[in-house]
Formats: C-alpha cells, sequence, structure tokens
C-alpha cells in the first residue's frame, strides 16, 4: 500500500456465491469504502447469467472490454439464451476443474473473473475488491489473474493459509507463469509435490496488457498466522480478523473439540486474537464477526483497527444478490426476534464449521437435506487425493456415498451430514439449478453471521413502498455517531 493511499474504515464482506455480486460491490465503492465480490465459481456464475438471458445486458457488455475478444465471442456463442432458458431445462454445466484444467475452462474463469470486477469498478473511481477461498485452490491463480485484468484494487483470501498469494499475486502482474502447491490426501514425504499451473501466454497470445499489482488482504484468525505471513519474502498488505461470529467458513477452534447441546464447536479464550500483538507487525488490520454497527465500528477503531470488514448487513441490502423471497423471510424473522444462526461442523464438506441460517424449505431443514438426491456436478469443493495406483483423483464428502467411499475410498463417516454447498448456495443466489429426475429445483443454503442488530436498526428504517434497505443506507448507518479515534 502507497503511504498516500486512503484506506477504507468498511471492508464490505465477500459473501457466500455471487451474494456480494457487482451491484453491491459497487454501490459500496461509490462511496470511498472497499465493495468486495465474491470470487467463488463465478465461471459458473457467468454461464448461468448468460443461460437467463443476460438481463440488462450486464454480463455480455462486460465481455466487449475483455481484452481478448474471440475468448469473449466464443463464451456468448456457448452460453448465452436469447430471452432466457425455459424454467424447467437445466442449466448447462461448467466443466470441474482438476490439476490440468482444459484451455476453455481456464478462459472461462479468467473472464469471469474479469466481468465481474469491471461490472463493480464501471461508473465510478472507487476500490473494489475480490475474495477467494484458499480452501478452493484449483482455480485460484486462472481467477486472480482475470480479476487482475479488470484492475482489482485488493485481493482478500481465507479459509486456510495463504502465504503463497503475494508472491502469485506479483507474478501474475508481470504475466509470468506461476503455480500453486496443493493439498493432496494420501501424498506422503517421498512423493512429489502436486502443483496447479497457469501460464498467462496462453490467455494472451503473447499480446498482454498493461496491468498493476492489487494489495493483498489475509484472512486470519490467529496472531500466529499474522506474524508468519508477515515475515514473508513478500508479505500482506494488511490483514482481515475473523471472529468466530462472522458468518460463512469459521476457523475451528484452537484447543480440544468441543460441541455445545446443539453440536456447535465451542470457542473460548485461546480463539481470542491479541490485537496489541496484532499491531506490533505494522501492517493495518481490519476486525469482523459482530462489528457490524456504529458501536462496533467505533470499537474497532480504539483498538488500533484501521476498521471493520461487515457482512450480514449488507447481504440482506436491496443490492446484494439474496434471492428477495429468501431475504424477505429473514428480514421478518430479525423482525420478530426468531431469527437463528448455528455454526454447524459438519454441513460444509471443507471441514470448517459453517454459519447456517435456520429456514424452512431450505437445507438447513433436516428433512430437506435428508431428501435432496446427492448430486456432485460443479465440484470446486472436491479435493485432490493418492489413488491406489498412484494418479490424482478428486473427491468430495458431500457426493454420492457409493462414489466417495466405494469408488474413491474415501470414510463412509465423512460423508454423514455434508450438504453441497455449490448447488445449495448458488440456488441461495437465485441461480439453482433444476433436475429433471426428480422434477425439482435445487434447495437454497444461507449463511449469515450471528449478530443481526445491524439488519434490525436498518430495516425499522425502511421507507414506506420499499422491502429493502439500500447499500447507501448501511453506509450512512454506520456513519452516524462514529468519531475519530483520539
Amino acid at each position: 500500500m502507497s503511504g498516500d493511499t486512503k484506506l477504507p474504515s468498511i471492508i464490505q464482506g465477500g459473501m457466500g456465491v455471487a451474494i456480494s455480486g457487482w451491484q453491491l460491490a459497487n454501490a459500496v465503492a461509490r462511496r470511498g469504502e472497499l465493495g468486495v465480490v465474491s470470487g467463488t465459481i463465478l465461471e459458473v456464475v457467468m454461464a448461468r447469467r448468460l443461460q437467463l438471458g443476460d438481463p440488462g445486458g450486464h454480463v455480455r457488455r462486460a465481455l466487449d472490454h475483455f481484452p481478448f475478444r474471440d475468448i469473449a465471442e466464443w463464451i456468448r456463442d456457448m452460453y448465452f439464451v436469447p430471452g432466457g432458458k425455459e424454467d424447467k431445462t437445466p442449466f448447462k454445466n461448467v466443466r470441474t476443474f482438476t490439476v490440468d484444467p482444459d484451455l476453455a475452462l481456464q478462459e472461462l474463469t479468467v473472464a469471469a473473473n474479469f466481468v465481474e470486477v469491471f461490472l463493480g469498478k464501471e461508473g465510478h473511481d472507487g476500490p473494489v475488491g475480490i475474495n477467494y477461498l484458499r480452501k478452493i485452490e484449483l482455480p485460484i491463480p486462472f481467477s486472480v489473474y482475470g480479476a487482475m485484468l479488470a484492475g482489482v484494487d485488493y485481493v482478500i483470501v481465507g479459509a486456510g493459509n495463504p502465504k503463497d498469494m503475494p508472491w502469485m499475486i506479483s507474478q501474475l502482474a508481470r504475466h509470468e507463469a506461476t503455480h500453486l502447491a496443493l493439498r493432496v490426501q494420501g501424498l506422503t514425504s517421498g512423493d512429489d509435490a502436486v502443483e496447479v499451473r497457469f501460464d498467462p501466454v496462453d490467455i494472451h497470445r503473447g499480446s498482454p496488457p498493461t496491468i498493476e499489482r492489487p494489495d493483498f488482504l489475509a484472512i486470519i484468525a490467529s496472531v500466529d498466522l499474522a506474524e508468519g505471513l508477515a515475515a514473508l519474502p513478500e508479505p500482506p498488505d494488511g490483514f482481515i480478523v475473523e471472529a468466530p461470529t462472522a458468518g460463512g467458513h469459521n476457523a475451528p477452534p484452537r484447543g480440544p473439540r468441543r460441541l455445545d447441546e446443539l453440536g456447535q464447536p465451542v470457542y473460548d479464550q485461546r480463539d481470542e486474537v491479541d490485537l496489541a500483538r496484532l499491531g506490533d507487525i505494522g501492517l493495518p488490520f481490519w476486525l469482523a464477526g459482530s462489528y457490524g454497527t456504529p458501536g462496533g465500528l467505533r470499537q474497532a477503531l480504539a483498538t488500533g483497527a484501521v476498521g471493520i470488514q461487515m457482512g450480514t448487513a449488507f447481504a440482506f441490502c436491496e443490492e446484494s444478490g439474496l434471492a428477495p423471497d429468501l431475504k424477505a423471510k429473514i428480514v421478518a424473522q430479525v423482525a420478530d426476534g426468531t431469527v437463528e444462526v448455528r455454526s454447524d461442523w459438519r454441513a460444509s464438506p471443507t471441514g470448517f464449521p459453517f454459519r447456517i441460517v435456520q429456514l424452512e424449505e431450505t437445507v438447513s431443514d433436516d428433512d430437506v437435506l435428508s431428501n435432496r438426491r446427492r448430486v456432485c456436478d460443479l465440484g470446486a469443493l472436491r479435493v485432490p487425493y493418492k489413488t491406489d495406483n498412484g494418479l490424482i483423483g478428486y473427491r468430495c464428502p458431500a457426493e454420492p456415498l457409493k462414489a466417495y467411499s466405494d469408488i474413491k475410498g474415501g470414510r463412509a463417516g465423512n460423508t454423514e451430514g455434508r450438504a453441497c454447498l455449490c448447488n445449495g448456495l448458488l440456488a441461495t443466489a437465485g441461480l439453482p439449478q433444476y433436475r429433471t429426475a426428480t422434477d425439482m429445483q435445487e434447495p437454497p443454503i444461507v449463511t449469515a453471521g450471528s449478530d443481526f442488530d445491524g439488519v434490525r436498526d436498518l430495516m425499522s428504517r425502511v421507507r414506506p413502498g420499499e422491502s429493502f434497505y439500500s447499500a447507501d443506507d448501511v453506509i450512512d448507518y454506520m456513519s452516524e455517531t462514529v468519531v475519530p479515534v483520539e
């Protein structure tokens, strides 16, 4: 970060799949705060938006600015459906990532990340970032390059140790070939390392545009990790400290595994981050998890933080990608005090605790989860493993039991209670797959933080004739009682 750059006091969280979409990031960035788009499976998100007819023409407009016209043209030809597909016509699926993804998938992923960031930055000069999960590692080099082609200002990575991100970003800024070491189940110290490789020349064909290196923010839950990252030859430019009450995936507790009466992980003082020690590192940091009110922002500033990352209040604003019917049901629960969010240790195939809003007709309902036919056709959370013949296979504990256990050798116990987050989160954003075999759409799964005070305050101010508050309203609300720290 350059010394004269004004750092945002509010980072809008990179939530779910397409919940933190370009519309939300654009609205937040226009106010000078950091708008963030979710970078999770954007190749699928873009392909489905095109198959829905690309309402408003936004995807096609962004593709018109993509620097490699031949790629943009084949994507339009492959996925755009004028007027949109029929409701009971399934979406055309996108190839799943492997260690050696085919060129078409690389191009689609680069273009999709470009499109989301381009639209987020369109029409203003505010900062826009993109959020990735380190756990979803196979697409990362291709995704980051696409975002950088669109001029992304910040790359933000959590759900794992992002120690390899700063140098990768630097390499991509120079259009150099890069790689990412993968965690492969079953590998031993005597095995060769497994990497996903990306050479930007495969995309730009020898005519690279000029791009600038974005800043990198690491999402952390411990000072130990922050200190290790800060000691790297290329350290992060700052940290986002996520408390266990933040939405989505959380770091597991640092002590022995303990569960409460609802089966939720129990956190204690060992999971509290020593902010004084963090401040001694000398890099800027933001706090996340139950800070999304004016009082929370004041509290964060008083600790020495630059500001906060907040998600839940933005997740229920007008511009978020959360399907309007789900949004309306949950804000009604917030109003009557019945909203419930549980931290589920089993639901996510990643093994990380995952916060889920309890809502009928969603995957949080045990009947919905058990009645869903297991399908793994997106594969974002599959992990590589070493097969008996020494090759690399891919499996996910949320896939069909026979495939996971009998064919791929996974432990059957790993599949209990697992949910398909890929399909569930796409459904939450209004992009559900239709299953002809069962004549049903994929059910949604909604994640949010535990603190709804900001949502409650903001909904009390919604103007007559409007259903939800806006991103502008969130920023105005956060600015009301903020005073500079002496």
